[in-house]
């Protein structure tokens, strides 16, 4: 008679298959990947030299064949302005989240692992950066220290000063809920069966934190990670908004939103365009963080 069993799944082809039963998530990946074609195909039709050409005779001109977006308040085409200035929202997205997850991860692992002292002492900090108001600080250290970092060149393209500060900022103040992730995973972890195991061959702390426990706290690491580039964007379309963000000549999506504000109602398009691509990226990122959190969680039916 034959024994017909099921076939065996690896833990990332369960995670897969659960990924792709979340319709929205789906969605939320290629929508996003949609995005990251348009600010970096884009790049391949217009030159950013287009983007900050100037042309007071056609400003403030609505949709037309020649300008799809409209042209802004000095003429500047918007489609070519928000393909360079998405490049500079998902690039401070990004890189601020990057900071964030290092810095959380390293500490959250070594209160959890360790304990005691270092555990007291290092959570006493993360509740002290909690109470740093990340918006106002934002806004007075792009307001005084923008101006005294030099502008440079990557990759052939000229980035504001203000680039730095507002990634630095960002990172070094939404680090602190990553942390608390963390710790608790390791707390949870370095009870288990195979720590004892690795500390009786003789591994030591360092290598028990990243080869054994850190691995099997990615999961939510990568989900908190996800929704932190959402929060990036949104933080420096704020700051943006209000005049204090990434200063000309390059562009963002938040920063072509400032110059919206005094023409709402007479030129739309100037915040229609920008808006509508910072609410397209926040939703897809949402959708696939909300997506990898159900993916990655084992307690999740296929």
């Amino acid at each position: 008679m034959t024994n017909f069993t099921k076939p065996a799944f690896s833990p990332t082809q369960l995670a897969i298959r659960r990924f792709r039963r979340h319709k929205m998530a789906v969605f939320g990946l290629f929508l996003l990947a949609a995005l990251v074609v348009y600010v970096v195909g884009g790049s391949l039709v217009f030159s950013e030299k287009y983007a900050n050409y100037i042309d007071t005779s056609i400003r403030l001109q609505l949709p037309s064949r020649q300008n799809p977006f409209g042209t802004d308040v000095v003429g500047r085409d918007i489609l070519a302005r928000t393909i360079y200035g998405g490049q500079i929202s998902l690039t401070i997205g990004l890189s601020a989240v990057l900071v964030s997850v290092c810095l959380g991860t390293l500490v959250g692992a070594f209160a959890g692992f360790y304990g005691g002292v270092i555990e007291g002492i290092l959570m006493r900090f993360t509740e002290a950066m909690l109470n740093i108001p990340q918006l106002f600080l934002l806004i007075v250290a792009s307001k005084y220290l923008a101006d005294r970092v030099r502008n440079f060149r990557v990759f052939g393209r000229e980035f504001s000063g203000s680039v730095v500060v507002i990634v630095v900022i960002i990172g070094l103040t939404s680090w602190m809920y990553l942390a608390r992730i963390v710790r608790s995973c390791f707390l949870s972890l370095k009870e288990q069966e195979f720590i004892t195991a690795a500390r009786c061959v003789g591994t030591t702390n360092i290598g028990i934190i990243f080869r054994h426990v850190l691995p099997n706290s990615l999961a939510p690491i990568i989900v908190a990670a996800t929704l932190g580039v959402a929060n990036a964007i949104l933080a420096e379309a704020y700051i943006s908004f209000l005049g204090f963000g990434v200063r000309q000549p390059t562009a963002t999506w938040g920063n072509m939103l400032e110059d919206a504000n005094r023409y709402l109602e007479s030129a739309p398009q100037l915040w229609i365009f920008p808006g509508f691509l910072i609410l397209l990226t926040v939703l897809s990122i949402n959708f696939l963080g909300d997506g990898l959190r159900d993916a990655l969680d084992p307690r999740t039916l296929i």
